[in-house]
């Protein structure tokens, strides 16, 4: 419990901060003043100030801001008002110098509305450090400094690892033994191809090793896709758009290898039994198991029945029982599943060079990052289900296994969850950086900004969306967490 806890706070802690210094560091940069940079939302819990800005540890670890002055609609949100006021006379003074621009905000030489602590629109006198004054490119990049120092933060990590553990060397391109209970509808014609076969293409793209084909199979459109084989041989599929069904589809053509357990799902049939990432199934009901398909085919034809595992852990065996849970899988047909995932045995490495390990980082960023819209698509399109989607609870579980499997792949889940929050962030919903940056795309349209008003409606939209998801996410962590 305790690497659990700590390695949370490290995945949410790094990340947050990554994310909120590219946005204090572009404001600096374009001479923006910040009042406050705060990991967290809420209460303030320890702090310090230094210079202009204060520096805080709020009391919710689910996210972080870094307050700049001059975002009026941010700081109603947060229920403060401007930093600067004037006086009553100040104000109305100020007032006489500007004039409205007819959509309830001010054009450029006048004031720039902000909350009244009576809940009213107050006048605040403008400057030239606010974030309103700065020109359009400024603002824009500041917005969008957050999101690139996530993906710059994960190029990093990718490009390190490449260079420090090295990349694991691909196998060609050979497929495995299909088997129908496993296999998508639509993908029924791999069964004619005999183990062995090597695939040369995908959908006319050229395929040199087995890690090119796992990429060009995840990445490739949902439908109809031709693979070539060295052979000559042509088979026609039909791609399903489920990430689930695309990842099973794509175990296929792995080789088979030992039924050792690499990860285990929060809240699934083996997480409540007690397996554990590590744990080497050796038998089923006292039936020897030595591949992981055999292990398999032993859970699917279980759906619903007690198993008796003997589970090889730190030397010793140990007895389990799980209860596979009975899921309609591809095709209509019912197979149990216990929700773990297999390690695959280890292949030799290459530690690549400061160059080619910076090329290594870009193209694992963009694959992620591909792979992250893409389920995104999926679930706006309905195909993928809104059950999947995790929040702080499943973050948790998730850092605790990986931190137990090294730290390569904890740093690893840390990159990959950097790209994650990276795209999240450009959804177009007010309060995330997408939402700024549509108002900053209306503003270069339209040729001023939206009006305070209209702002402030939409970001308190927006609020409640974001609200609405972090509780969908949570309930979802706590449905996920009791079994159901």
């Amino acid at each position: 419990m305790l690497i659990t806890i700590l390695a949370t706070i490290v995945v949410l802690g790094v990340l947050i901060f990554v994310h909120e210094l590219g946005h204090f560091l572009a404001a600096k940069a374009v001479d923006i003043e910040v009042p406050r940079f705060s990991i967290g939302f809420g209460p303030r819990v320890i702090g310090f100030t230094r210079g202009e800005t204060e520096y805080v540890i709020s009391l919710l670890p689910l996210g972080g801001y870094v307050k700049m002055a001059g975002m009026e609609e941010m700081e109603a949100i947060e229920g403060g008002g401007a930093d600067r006021k004037g006086t009553a006379d100040e104000q109305d003074g100020a007032a006489r110098k500007g004039e409205p621009d007819g959509q309830g905000g001010l054009d450029g030489q006048g004031e720039t509305p902000s909350m009244a602590p009576d809940g009213g629109v107050a006048r605040r006198t403008p400057n030239p450090r606010d974030f309103e004054s700065k020109s359009l490119l400024a603002r824009t990049m500041v917005i969008s400094a957050g999101v690139i120092f996530n993906i710059i933060f994960a190029w990093l990590i990718f490009a390190a690892s490449a260079m420090i553990w090295g990349v694991p060397q691909a196998g060609p391109a050979e497929v495995g033994f299909f088997r129908e209970a496993l296999l998508p509808e639509g993908t029924e014609a791999l069964l004619e191809v005999p183990p062995g076969s090597v695939v040369r293409a995908v959908n006319g793209h050229d395929v040199d090793d087995a890690a090119e084909l796992e990429m060009r199979l995840m990445t490739a459109p949902a439908g109809a896709a031709t693979l070539s084989f060295a052979d000559g041989r042509t088979v026609d599929l039909t791609l399903p758009s489920g990430d689930t069904a695309r990842a099973m589809l794509v175990s296929q053509f792995a080789a088979d290898h030992p039924a050792e357990l690499a990860q285990i799902i929060p809240g699934g049939p083996a997480a409540r039994a007690g397996l554990q990432p590590g744990d080497v199934i050796v038998a089923v009901d006292g039936r020897p198991v030595e591949t992981w398909r055999t292990f398999q085919e032993l859970v699917e034809e279980a759906a619903g029945r007690e198993l008796a595992l003997e589970v090889a852990r730190d030397g010793e065996r140990v007895p389990i029982r799980v209860t596979p849970e009975a899921q309609t899988v591809e095709g209509g047909r019912e197979a149990g599943r216990i929700e773990v995932a297999a390690a695959l045995p280890p292949r030799p490495r290459d530690r690549l060079g400061p160059v080619g390990a910076t090329v290594y980082g870009a193209d694992r960023t963009w694959t992620f990052t591909a792979l992250t819209v893409d389920f995104l698509g999926g679930l706006f399109k309905g195909e993928q289900s809104a059950r999947d989607v995790g929040g702080p609870i499943l973050i948790g579980q998730l850092s605790g296994q990986v931190a137990r499997l090294g730290l390569e792949a904890f740093l690893g889940f840390m990159a990959l969850f950097s790209v994650n929050l990276a795209v999240l962030n450009l959804l177009p919903i007010p309060v995330l950086d997408g939402g700024h940056l549509v108002f900053l795309g209306i503003e270069a349209v339209r040729g001023r900004a939206l009006s305070f008003e209209a702002r402030m409606r939409w970001t308190q939209v927006g609020f409640v969306i974001v609200l609405a998801i972090m509780a969908w996410a949570l309930g979802n962590d706590v449905l996920r967490a009791l079994g159901l």
